[in-house]
């Protein structure tokens, strides 16, 4: 009995072959999504009636969102969030890293894994210990704060009560930016860190024999040197920004919190599809945050473009 030929590929289909699998991966997981989501903005569906309920509707599930506030104000939620949470996670992280890298030698890798720590745990985890930390009766932020209440002058700055962090429409909001910036603060101390690790250190022995300080050597060395870094972390910020969902989500409940000063975007897309089963006008929300998110990743881009002649 003849054993039959080994399957041979050809040279030119050896490399689609190859590929194949991760090709129908990405168009079954990430391509089909996309296509689904796009032409159901344009349909009004509800899941539970089957696939031959859905009826064309045009653009009115865009107008919708448009005309719907709680889609703007979960828009002004996120916008805020996003600043609160972001603008101090840099100017935090830049000044660290140089500290880290100028001042720990042997030390180092602990102290930078320390602070990547909060960005590898769970967020489900981080958000349960921010509950309990944000609790009005019990939490240690309150008796951090009635402590410092008893202090002669700076006592009169901070509040005698109690604060309800997660129930109050004023509070809710700092809440979440604090736990966002100290989960996210140590990812961006990690970028900075590699890339003061690329700066020649000719440039700081030359800044150090032409009399220059620290400080000066900070901002015409240091910055300059950071700025391809800068604009990446600062567009990571933007785009994690205005999806921001887990922490909030948790933190309100899945609901938004009183008043809805909590919720932002996605939150609000999330209930849009599976509490109120309108998913024509989720995914209308959905491609109309993605403009958004494009064009402040163009703006970002040209606000750190480089200037001058050749650029």
């Amino acid at each position: 009995m003849k054993t039959p030929p080994a399957l041979r590929l050809s040279p030119e289909s050896t490399p689609y072959v190859l590929l194949s699998p991760f090709l129908i991966l990405f168009a079954v997981f990430g391509v089909f999504p996309l296509a689904f989501s796009l032409y159901l903005a344009f349909q009004t569906w509800e899941p539970t009636s089957g696939f031959g309920a859905m009826q064309f509707v045009g653009l009115d599930n865009y107008a919708f969102a448009l005309q719907d506030e709680w889609f703007w104000k979960s828009l002004k939620n996120t916008a805020w969030l996003a600043l609160a949470s972001g603008v101090p996670q840099h100017l935090v992280a830049i000044p660290l890293a140089y500290f880290i890298h100028s001042s720990f030698k042997r030390l180092r890798n602990g102290v930078v894994g320390a602070y990547f720590m909060p960005y590898i745990t769970s967020t489900v985890a981080i958000a349960i210990l921010f509950s309990s930390l944000f609790s009005t009766d019990y939490g240690l932020i309150n008796v951090g704060l009635n402590v410092l209440s008893q202090v002669p002058l700076l006592g009169a700055l901070l509040p005698a009560d109690p604060v309800d962090w997660l129930n109050d429409p004023d509070r809710i909001k700092p809440a979440i930016a604090v736990l966002v910036f100290w989960r996210f603060v140590g990812f961006n101390v990690v970028l900075y860190l590699a890339a003061l690790q690329t700066i020649p250190k000719d440039l700081y022995e030359a800044a150090t024999m032409d009399g220059a300080g620290r400080l000066q050597q900070f901002f015409y060395i240091t910055l300059p040197g950071l700025k391809p870094m800068i604009f990446f972390g600062v567009t990571l910020s933007i785009i994690g920004g205005l999806q921001l969902f887990e922490e909030p989500f948790i933190l309100t409940g899945g609901r938004g919190g009183s008043d809805q000063s909590g919720m932002t975007t996605a939150i609000y897309l999330y209930r849009m599809a599976f509490d109120f089963n309108d998913f024509g006008a989720a995914s209308a929300m959905s491609w109309l945050l993605f403009i958004l998110v494009a064009v402040l990743t163009w703006l970002t881009n040209r606000a750190f473009r480089p200037r001058g002649p050749g650029a």
